[in-house]
């Protein structure tokens, strides 16, 4: 049996998984169901704590005592970062794409009450030189007695990957209970390490089902690269050499809009609709519009094959309150 790193507990779980009666009824397609990684947590919610759980662990093996990560302005990994800093006594510094001048809201608003270091650069400087800024903030840090430890964007590598690793185990366990066999999985893609991790596990395991990402940003090549990459620094943890092709990566574009976390008003329409369907909350960054694809997908046929289809909730709903203004009741 494949021993994967340990971790710290830090998240609730396993997350419950529900199936959504009346969405189903009105698609008469497959039946679709949930599962509620939104609930893993209150300030750690959404799917980053899972990651985090074995990037930290890692980090308090080494002897770490601040947390530097990166992200937008709305990061949820941000926030979940520096509320895991605050909640085992260490520091946390941000690296968040945006202007200092916003108004504080939704995740922001949560950084500051968590006492996080914030730094504040352009998109240019994120797009081209966050690593090399995240660098020299961990130089100025230990030049200070810290010792620091860097988390990439959504913790998205081979360490943060076995957070969903062990998701899919927990999915497979839970298919057991409730006597139902996902012929599908499908989720938010926006740094793919949740991707991976799922991945990697279905192919260790051997689980049948087909996992499909739903892009919300970039485009499907560049996320089956991302991917690719994340599960062979994973599989160095495990010191296994598994074979897989990039076309083995299933994403479905098509679903970015106006780009991360910029709305259109049918994905906004659509999150006011599902909400008062199922009286569940989606995010407009991720959530919002990966269900809205799924729905899109099922309504053109793409999945008229599979029975049961599982939509992984990863989070999001602080990032829901900046955008108020785009909903109209």
């Amino acid at each position: 049996m494949i021993k994967i790193p340990e971790k710290i507990m830090l998240a609730n779980l396993p997350t419950r998984i529900e199936k959504l009666e009346r969405l189903s009824q009105k698609l008469g397609g497959p039946n679709v169901y949930i599962k509620r990684d939104d609930q893993t947590g209150t300030e750690v919610s959404g799917n980053k704590i899972r990651k985090l759980e074995f990037s930290v662990r890692e980090a308090l093996d080494q002897g770490c005592d601040v947390l530097i990560t990166c992200g937008g302005i709305q990061s949820n990994h941000c926030r979940a970062t520096a509320a895991v800093a605050s909640r085992i006594g260490i520091k946390s510094a941000l690296l968040l794409k945006g202007n200092a001048n916003i108004e504080l809201d939704g995740n922001l608003f949560i950084d500051r009450l968590l006492g996080a270091e914030i730094h504040f650069i352009t998109p240019e400087e994120y797009k081209n030189n966050r690593a090399e800024i995240m660098e020299k903030i961990k130089t100025e840090l230990e030049q200070q007695g810290c010792k620091p430890y860097i988390i990439p964007e959504g913790a998205s590598n081979g360490i943060g990957g076995f957070g969903y690793y062990n998701a899919m185990e927990e999915i497979i366990s839970q298919e057991k209970e409730i006597g139902v066999h996902f012929d599908t999985i499908i989720l938010a893609v926006g740094s793919g390490g949740t991707y991976s991790g799922l991945f990697l596990a279905s192919k260790t395991l051997g689980y049948t089902g087909e996992i499909y990402g739903i892009n919300v940003c970039d485009d499907a090549e560049h996320f089956k690269s991302e991917i690719y990459k994340i599960s062979h620094e994973s599989m160095q943890y495990l010191d296994i050499d598994l074979q897989f092709s990039k076309d083995e990566i299933h994403i479905i574009d098509g679903y970015v809009g106006k780009g991360y976390s910029l709305s259109r008003p049918e994905e906004i329409h659509f999150i006011h609709e599902f909400a008062k369907l199922e009286g569940i909350i989606l995010d407009p960054v991720y959530t919002g519009k990966a269900m809205y694809g799924l729905v899109e997908e099922i309504k053109k046929g793409t999945f008229k094959n599979c029975k049961d289809i599982l939509f992984i909730h990863t989070g999001g709903v602080f990032g829901l309150f900046p955008q108020k203004n785009l909903f109209t009741f």
